[in-house]
């Protein structure tokens, strides 16, 4: 399996992507600089964390703006899994590949510490790793991960079982305590929390490692067992 994982202007969890790819994962990867992307030949395209364009304007909100997001969105029409963390996932509310937007945290405050989360659907290509309902930790490190969206959108969410992840205490007053959602395919996942902060037990804990095991063991089903 071969990732991409895309670097922008002020992007700074690339390295941690790559060596969760690359080292925890055993699998290939590059790092793609923005600006000169090709992604038709990746299995997988991994959006950093950071901050993109400096967070000007909106976390986000440059970076969705950009060229390769044009491909991004090819890329999500043919069913290739595209993973955004932390501002990765704001660049995929910016551009539209995931509905909602992300507001400043509720107590206006930067936040960086472990968090429990529950795993709300473990039938995606994401999440199969994890047990049904599993509580697991991950870390945050964010000032603007306070998710919203309207009523509407909520329930067109909850009635598609597009919510991955949910805060168990939820830190910065996102609606429905909502850490991570998918598109309605379900290859396009984006989540505050970062999982590949959490790939090595040396690290404090290895929850994330299920997140990129889980897409390798269902692309693997889908385009090397049968092959």
């Amino acid at each position: 399996m071969k990732f991409a994982v895309i670097v922008f202007p002020g992007s700074n969890c690339d390295r941690d992507m790559y060596h969760a790819s690359k080292d925890a994962l055993g699998e290939e990867a590059d790092l793609v600089w923005y600006a000169d992307a090709n992604l038709a030949s990746y299995d997988a395209i991994l959006l950093p964390g950071g901050f993109s364009y400096g967070d000007y304007l909106r976390t986000g909100a440059i970076a969705s703006t950009s060229t390769i997001v044009s491909q991004l969105k090819i890329q999500a029409d043919k069913g290739v899994l595209i993973l955004g963390v932390c501002n990765g996932f704001q660049i995929l509310l910016e551009s539209g590949l995931l509905p909602g937007a992300m507001l400043k945290n509720k107590n206006l405050k930067f936040m960086c510490r472990f968090e429990q989360l529950m795993v709300e659907n473990n039938h995606t290509i994401f999440t199969t790793a994890y047990g049904e309902k599993e509580v697991i930790s991950l870390p945050i490190a964010h000032g603007e991960g306070n998710y919203y969206c309207d009523p509407t959108t909520l329930a067109s969410l909850k009635a598609n079982n597009q919510i991955v992840f949910s805060y168990v205490n939820n830190p910065n007053g996102s609606v429905a305590d909502i850490a991570g959602i998918v598109n309605e395919r379900g290859n396009v996942l984006g989540m505050m929390p970062h999982p590949e902060r959490a790939v090595e037990a040396l690290l404090g804990c290895d929850d994330g490692l299920k997140l990129f095991k889980s897409m390798l063991e269902n692309w693997r089903e889908a385009y090397v067992a049968g092959a």
